[in-house]
């Protein structure tokens, strides 16, 4: 049986896949600043794209973008503050969700742009 971690890191592979059949430069997979961490930091076009990845195992519980709640948005906005100024860009920025639910052998991955707005 595949751990929750692992579940995770599939989940994450698949998304990234999915970012650059789009055409999307991946900048970072996992960067972190302290405790709080980015899944994913890409670029499509001149915009950067911070993007939180989800998954489920199965339909039995909450849609997996359910789990970013607002206490998740705010690291993940704090989080991007701090990737910006390490980096030193100065670039607009949107926050996109990728959501992965697998059931049996197969998957369906959701992607949202604009899943949420920096309330900061």
């Amino acid at each position: 049986m595949v751990s929750t971690r692992e579940l995770g890191e599939i989940a994450e592979r698949l998304a990234i896949d999915h970012l650059v059949k789009l055409g999307y430069q991946i900048l970072e997979h996992n960067w972190y600043h302290g405790h709080l961490e980015l899944d994913i930091v890409a670029k499509d076009k001149e915009e950067l794209v911070v993007v939180e990845v989800k998954s489920r195992n199965g339909l039995r519980y909450e849609h997996p973008s359910e789990a970013v709640t607002n206490t998740k948005i705010k690291r993940i906005v704090e989080a991007t503050d701090a990737y910006l100024i390490e980096k030193e860009m100065d670039v607009d920025t949107r926050f996109d969700v990728i959501t992965v639910i697998f059931v049996n052998e197969k998957f369906e991955l959701e992607h949202f742009k604009d899943a949420f707005y920096p309330t900061m």
